[in-house]
Protein backbone atom coordinates (compact mmCIF):
# COMPACT_ATOMS: atom_id res chain seq x y z
CA UNK A 1 0.00 0.00 0.00
CA UNK A 2 1.23 3.89 -0.94
CA UNK A 3 0.77 6.11 1.42
CA UNK A 4 -0.34 8.50 -0.47
CA UNK A 5 -3.62 6.44 -1.50
CA UNK A 6 -4.67 6.04 2.00
CA UNK A 7 -8.23 7.40 2.71
CA UNK A 8 -9.27 10.26 5.30
CA UNK A 9 -10.78 7.43 7.41
CA UNK A 10 -7.60 4.99 7.19
CA UNK A 11 -5.71 7.99 8.60
CA UNK A 12 -8.09 8.25 11.29
CA UNK A 13 -8.04 4.54 12.30
CA UNK A 14 -4.12 5.50 12.71
CA UNK A 15 -4.36 8.78 14.48
CA UNK A 16 -6.53 6.86 16.75
CA UNK A 17 -4.21 4.21 17.83
CA UNK A 18 -1.86 6.24 17.96
CA UNK A 19 -3.77 8.47 20.64
CA UNK A 20 -4.07 5.30 23.03
CA UNK A 21 -0.22 4.32 22.58
CA UNK A 22 1.24 7.89 23.43
CA UNK A 23 -1.47 8.50 25.95
CA UNK A 24 -0.19 4.89 27.86
CA UNK A 25 3.43 6.11 27.15
CA UNK A 26 2.74 9.47 28.91
CA UNK A 27 1.78 7.34 31.48
CA UNK A 28 4.43 5.65 32.07
CA UNK A 29 6.68 8.49 31.69
CA UNK A 30 4.94 10.57 34.61
CA UNK A 31 5.78 7.53 37.04
CA UNK A 32 9.45 7.38 35.55
CA UNK A 33 10.08 10.87 35.91
CA UNK A 34 7.90 11.13 38.70
CA UNK A 35 6.28 13.96 37.85
CA UNK A 36 2.36 14.35 35.68
CA UNK A 37 3.52 14.76 31.67
CA UNK A 38 0.67 14.94 29.40
CA UNK A 39 0.48 14.48 25.49
CA UNK A 40 -0.95 16.27 22.95
CA UNK A 41 -2.74 15.14 20.05
CA UNK A 42 -0.30 13.52 17.71
CA UNK A 43 0.10 14.50 14.44
CA UNK A 44 0.01 11.43 11.73
CA UNK A 45 1.55 12.74 8.19
CA UNK A 46 2.10 11.68 5.27
CA UNK A 47 5.86 12.77 4.51
CA UNK A 48 7.43 12.29 0.86
CA UNK A 49 10.40 10.81 1.51
CA UNK A 50 12.60 13.08 -0.90
CA UNK A 51 11.40 15.45 1.82
CA UNK A 52 13.04 13.74 4.82
CA UNK A 53 16.80 13.47 3.59
CA UNK A 54 16.20 17.10 1.73
CA UNK A 55 15.79 19.39 4.76
CA UNK A 56 18.88 20.95 6.18
CA UNK A 57 17.83 19.56 9.53
CA UNK A 58 19.12 15.90 8.73
CA UNK A 59 22.72 17.14 9.17
CA UNK A 60 21.99 17.90 12.79
CA UNK A 61 23.40 14.95 15.52
CA UNK A 62 19.89 13.76 17.21
CA UNK A 63 19.93 11.00 19.87
CA UNK A 64 17.45 7.67 18.16
CA UNK A 65 16.25 4.43 19.67
CA UNK A 66 15.46 1.78 17.63
CA UNK A 67 13.09 -1.05 18.26
CA UNK A 68 11.89 -3.52 15.40
CA UNK A 69 8.53 -4.73 15.70
CA UNK A 70 8.21 -8.39 15.43
CA UNK A 71 5.17 -10.92 15.28
CA UNK A 72 2.36 -10.74 12.47
CA UNK A 73 3.26 -6.68 11.64
CA UNK A 74 7.18 -6.74 11.01
CA UNK A 75 8.75 -3.45 10.68
CA UNK A 76 10.76 -0.70 12.61
CA UNK A 77 10.14 1.73 15.36
CA UNK A 78 11.83 4.80 15.64
CA UNK A 79 11.82 7.25 17.95
CA UNK A 80 13.96 10.59 17.96
CA UNK A 81 14.83 13.21 20.34
CA UNK A 82 16.82 16.38 19.98
CA UNK A 83 20.21 16.21 21.43
CA UNK A 84 19.20 18.82 24.43
CA UNK A 85 15.89 16.69 25.23
CA UNK A 86 17.80 13.70 25.60
CA UNK A 87 20.29 15.31 27.73
CA UNK A 88 17.51 16.67 29.72
CA UNK A 89 15.66 13.57 30.46
CA UNK A 90 19.43 11.32 31.53
CA UNK A 91 19.76 14.47 34.08
CA UNK A 92 16.11 13.92 35.19
CA UNK A 93 16.48 10.60 35.96
CA UNK A 94 19.85 10.49 36.54
CA UNK A 95 21.15 13.66 37.78
CA UNK A 96 23.86 13.10 35.57
CA UNK A 97 25.51 16.04 33.60
CA UNK A 98 27.83 15.42 30.55
CA UNK A 99 28.84 16.48 27.19
CA UNK A 100 28.79 12.36 25.62
CA UNK A 101 25.81 9.78 26.11
CA UNK A 102 27.42 7.29 29.05
CA UNK A 103 26.47 3.82 29.35
CA UNK A 104 24.16 4.79 32.21
CA UNK A 105 22.39 7.41 30.10
CA UNK A 106 22.40 4.99 26.72
CA UNK A 107 20.67 3.06 29.51
CA UNK A 108 17.90 5.59 30.48
CA UNK A 109 17.11 6.50 26.89
CA UNK A 110 16.85 2.74 25.57
CA UNK A 111 14.13 2.53 28.59
CA UNK A 112 12.23 5.57 27.89
CA UNK A 113 12.17 4.66 23.91
CA UNK A 114 11.39 0.96 24.53
CA UNK A 115 7.88 2.37 27.18
CA UNK A 116 7.12 4.32 24.13
CA UNK A 117 7.72 1.81 21.72
CA UNK A 118 5.59 -0.95 23.76
CA UNK A 119 2.72 1.21 24.79
CA UNK A 120 1.93 2.04 20.91
CA UNK A 121 2.38 -1.41 19.78
CA UNK A 122 0.23 -2.52 22.91
CA UNK A 123 -2.17 -0.14 21.51
CA UNK A 124 -2.34 -1.92 18.00
CA UNK A 125 -2.41 -5.14 19.63
CA UNK A 126 -5.24 -4.65 21.30
CA UNK A 127 -7.43 -3.17 18.45
CA UNK A 128 -6.36 -5.79 16.33
CA UNK A 129 -6.15 -8.63 18.19
CA UNK A 130 -2.54 -9.81 16.49
CA UNK A 131 0.45 -10.62 17.88
CA UNK A 132 2.92 -8.03 18.09
CA UNK A 133 5.92 -7.74 20.58
CA UNK A 134 9.18 -5.38 20.74
CA UNK A 135 12.75 -6.24 19.98
CA UNK A 136 15.48 -4.91 22.83
CA UNK A 137 15.43 -1.63 22.06
CA UNK A 138 19.06 0.61 20.52
CA UNK A 139 20.70 3.64 20.74
CA UNK A 140 21.85 5.43 17.91
CA UNK A 141 23.73 9.13 18.51
CA UNK A 142 24.31 10.45 14.86
CA UNK A 143 23.22 12.73 12.02
CA UNK A 144 19.44 12.40 11.69
CA UNK A 145 19.57 11.49 7.73
CA UNK A 146 22.36 8.73 8.58
CA UNK A 147 19.67 7.20 11.05
CA UNK A 148 16.29 7.42 8.88
CA UNK A 149 18.23 6.50 5.79
CA UNK A 150 19.23 3.05 7.80
CA UNK A 151 16.17 2.79 8.94
CA UNK A 152 14.10 3.10 6.02
CA UNK A 153 16.23 0.61 4.13
CA UNK A 154 16.52 -2.01 6.70
CA UNK A 155 12.61 -2.23 6.71
CA UNK A 156 12.40 -2.81 2.63
CA UNK A 157 10.40 1.05 2.58
CA UNK A 158 11.10 2.11 -0.35
CA UNK A 159 7.85 3.89 -0.96
CA UNK A 160 7.75 7.97 -2.15
CA UNK A 161 6.02 8.74 0.87
CA UNK A 162 6.56 7.92 4.56
CA UNK A 163 4.17 7.40 7.46
CA UNK A 164 5.85 10.67 10.49
CA UNK A 165 3.83 10.53 13.85
CA UNK A 166 5.04 13.36 15.82
CA UNK A 167 4.36 13.66 19.49
CA UNK A 168 4.94 16.16 22.52
CA UNK A 169 4.52 15.59 25.93
CA UNK A 170 4.29 18.50 28.23
CA UNK A 171 5.27 18.51 31.49
CA UNK A 172 3.29 19.90 34.29
CA UNK A 173 4.65 23.51 34.63
CA UNK A 174 4.47 23.57 30.69
CA UNK A 175 7.45 25.41 30.06
CA UNK A 176 9.36 22.33 28.72
CA UNK A 177 8.18 20.03 25.68
CA UNK A 178 9.42 16.64 25.64
CA UNK A 179 9.14 16.33 21.82
CA UNK A 180 9.91 13.99 19.42
CA UNK A 181 9.64 12.67 16.11
CA UNK A 182 7.82 8.93 15.82
CA UNK A 183 8.77 6.78 12.96
CA UNK A 184 6.45 3.44 12.80
CA UNK A 185 8.29 1.61 9.38
CA UNK A 186 6.22 -1.19 8.21
CA UNK A 187 7.23 -4.03 6.57
CA UNK A 188 5.70 -4.48 3.30
CA UNK A 189 2.22 -6.07 3.70
CA UNK A 190 2.06 -5.28 7.62
CA UNK A 191 0.08 -1.81 7.03
CA UNK A 192 -2.52 -3.77 5.07
CA UNK A 193 -2.73 -6.19 8.03
CA UNK A 194 -3.42 -3.42 10.64
CA UNK A 195 -5.93 -1.84 8.38
CA UNK A 196 -8.04 -4.85 7.43
CA UNK A 197 -8.71 -5.72 11.25
CA UNK A 198 -9.62 -2.55 11.99
CA UNK A 199 -12.20 -2.72 9.24
CA UNK A 200 -10.76 0.09 7.21
CA UNK A 201 -8.96 -1.42 4.63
Amino acid sequence: MMYIDMTPMQLDALREVGNIGVGNAATALSQLLNKKVDMTVPSVNIVPFEDVFSDSGTERVVAAILVRVLGDTPGNILFILERETAFSMIKALTGEESEEISEMGSSVLCEIGNIIAASYMNAISKFTGLFITPSVPALCYDMLGAILSTSFIEAGQFDEQVLDIETRFLEDDNDKGISGHFYYIPMPGSLERILSTLGVN
